[in-house]
């Protein structure tokens, strides 16, 4: 299985919390399209014995571009690559974007997923977030949306500053009064560099609460498992038959390009990225020179990758596969170093995997930490 990531680098306004790359300015975008579409040709050979099963469009706001330029990428693909029967095309969109015109003309398209940020439904918190939509245009954006779309996943943040437990438990069961059958949703982090790590640092917004986080996460958890949810990645609930492809292929260590500035590739030993920059992506690729830096991954750092992706899966990290792998060495150390957690009941291992218990959840990427190889 492959996939096809494509950063669509622009937004309307900048959401204080996201480190991510874009830029409010649209006067390259019709540059920008061409040159995600040449990429696109210029890298054909990278999956010439392998098909592609997903498509997503992420960013930035990839709701911005019209139909026609959504299409014209996507038929580039398609003349370019081998494309699986049903392949899952996932488009994010923002619900000020999202007209019922606009996701009727989606409807007749070839994406078959959207997946929308809402974040929020209170006007404070989206407010604090510097979103562009009110909760109005959210409600409306999924009464829609689920008239015409089938797979549809909602993104939610939970942390807020001001954001009580009461009104976090509305959000939740706003979004489930909408049959939505897939949630992803994520603690607020102060990234720097940010407007909100700036805010924090005056003091002009309070600093997230890790204990509110905490105590949000299990709320979400128990709330979502009691809708039939199945909770399969630390930040992802899916009912069955609706779990995120493409996502599910990065956790799983299959292989993807990312198309765009910023975005980055991966082949299961070597890891490119993009510049950073959409003028100096745009230039390199006119002039057919792909603007990437790459690294080539040691035994070690796939290791580390592995334990970081699998451990936050509801399938775990195989100890034969890290055995089969990567040698009998990485396997003792990792059956030593998860001792101590094992005992804190943090992890356990079934049938040869070794999985995260629910206490031990909300600490995942810290535990993971422990279980790095540094030296081999």
């Amino acid at each position: 299985m492959s996939g096809i990531y494509i950063h669509i680098p622009f937004c309307k306004q900048a959401c204080h919390y996201c480190d991510f790359h874009f830029s409010t300015s649209l006067k390259k975008r019709d540059e920008m399209v061409m040159a995600l579409a040449k990429e696109i040709q210029l890298r054909k050979d990278e999956f010439k014995n392998k098909a592609v099963e997903t498509i997503y469009f992420g960013g930035g706001t990839p709701s911005l571009l019209t139909i026609e330029e959504l299409q014209f990428l996507i038929d580039t693909i398609n003349e370019n690559y081998k494309i699986s029967e049903h392949p899952e095309i996932t488009l994010e969109a923002n619900p000020d974007d999202l007209s019922a015109k606009q996701i009727y003309d989606l409807s007749t398209s070839p994406i078959n997923r959207l997946s929308i940020g809402i974040q929020s439904f209170f006007k404070d918190d989206l407010k604090l977030m510097n979103r562009a939509h009110n909760a109005e245009e959210a409600k409306e954006c999924l009464s829609e949306a689920t008239r015409h779309f089938d797979n549809i996943s909602v993104d939610l943040i939970y942390g807020i500053p001001g954001l009580s437990n009461e009104r976090w438990k509305q959000n939740i069961n706003t979004v489930l009064s909408f049959n939505i059958p897939h949630i992803s949703s994520y603690a607020l982090t102060v990234e720097p560099k940010t407007a909100l790590a700036s805010f924090v640092k005056k003091g002009l917004i309070e600093d997230v609460n890790d204990e509110q986080a905490h105590d949000q996460f299990h709320i979400l958890k128990e709330t979502l498992e009691a809708s039939g949810f199945v909770h399969y990645e630390l930040s992802n609930f899916g009912k069955t038959g609706y779990f995120s492809k493409n996502n599910s292929a990065y956790w799983q260590g299959k292989s993807y390009l990312g198309i765009g500035p910023s975005a980055h590739s991966f082949n299961g030993k070597e890891r490119g990225w993009n510049v950073r920059n959409n003028s100096k992506y745009i230039k390199s690729i006119q002039n057919e020179t792909l603007p990437m830096e790459t690294e080539t991954l040691t035994k070690t750092d796939q290791y580390n990758e592995y334990i970081m992706t699998g451990l936050r899966t509801i399938w775990g990290v195989s100890i034969h596969k890290v055995e089969a792998d990567f040698g009998s060495i990485f396997k003792d150390y990792l059956i030593e170093q998860s001792k101590v957690f094992i005992n804190q009941h943090l992890l356990y291992i079934d049938d040869e995997h070794l999985r995260v218990t629910k206490k031990g959840q909300f600490l995942c990427d810290g535990i993971a930490s422990e279980l790095f190889k540094i030296n081999l």
